[in-house]
């Protein structure tokens, strides 16, 4: 290991924004809105307010997959939330999510606005709303639930930890980088291995245990976040490879992971979705 300069912590933690790197403008330690900015409202019963990290698009996959499904009251807006900008901050935002992150969901189907927040209260919510990616068997609906909080707990340790520090932080720390790349590789393995065993990570069926996981470890699999694939060496992982690549195949999640994108080629970015039509027309250019 290298040596590094000695760092004392302090007696009292004092907030230092000049030292938030990457993302100093919009990381603060405390809560609520900084300004009033009232959200939009489309014409379906369900509002989705997000952004195409891995935690947006689990869920714009989820309602195209429902929508596939032929779940027609899963027809929704998808409103883009621009979070480098501080968007997620405004009024209307945090009333749906007091934790400002996205994605958030107003569903305005009943007589009263329902709001839903986390990725995986949202993919829930909408699996037992429909009757859909959920099995209903005890032992396989314990199963596909135990992998989506599986995400929910991990995913902090490869995003806000081995992502921040290996692709993000001001400073490259040894120390942090190989904490969090050791995880990082151990939950690939864990994936691997029960994939080794079934199709998916519930059993035989595809569910929102797979919807969950695969925008982070399979699209970290396929070397398409954080540019890591060669440093954590992810070809090793053959089972996920496979199924990172039967998953991606699919229509519904080619066309889910467009919604709401601000990166990559124009071609594979929708800013916002407000009917299926859009894909064809794009609205890249109007957000």
């Amino acid at each position: 290991m290298t040596d590094t300069a000695a760092y004392t912590p302090p007696p009292i933690w004092v907030w230092n924004k000049e030292n938030g790197g990457r993302f100093a403008s919009i990381n603060r330690p405390i809560a609520g809105p900084t300004h009033d900015k009232e959200l939009p409202v489309g014409r379906h019963p369900l509002q989705l307010y997000s952004l195409a990290t891995p935690n947006g698009v689990k869920v714009t996959v989820m309602l195209e997959e429902l929508l596939a499904l032929g779940h027609a009251g899963a027809e929704y807006d998808a409103w883009l939330i621009r979070i480098n900008e501080g968007q997620q901050f405004g009024s209307g935002f945090v009333a749906v999510n007091p934790n400002s992150k996205i994605p958030a969901l107003l569903d305005r189907s009943g007589p009263q606005p329902i709001r839903v927040f986390e990725s995986g209260a949202i993919l829930l919510y909408l699996a037992e709303k429909f009757g859909a990616l959920l099995p209903q068997a005890p032992a396989q609906r314990a199963e596909c639930l135990s992998w989506l909080f599986w995400q929910m707990g991990s995913a902090p340790y490869l995003g806000g930890g081995f992502g921040h520090f290996y692709a993000y932080a001001p400073i490259k720390i040894e120390y942090a980088i190989d904490r969090f790349a050791m995880e990082a590789k151990r939950q690939l393995d864990v994936l691997d291995r029960r994939l080794a065993e079934q199709p998916y990570l519930a059993g035989a069926e595809y569910t929102i245990a797979d919807i969950a996981v695969w925008p982070w470890y399979g699209q970290l699999a396929k070397g398409q976040i954080y540019g890591a694939g060669e440093f954590l060496q992810v070809q090793q992982y053959t089972h996920v490879q496979r199924w990172a690549d039967l998953i991606a195949q699919r229509p519904a999640v080619q066309r889910g992971r467009k919604v709401n994108r601000v990166s990559g080629p124009p071609a594979d970015q929708l800013h916002e979705r407000h009917d299926a039509s859009d894909f064809e027309t794009r609205t890249a250019d109007k957000a």
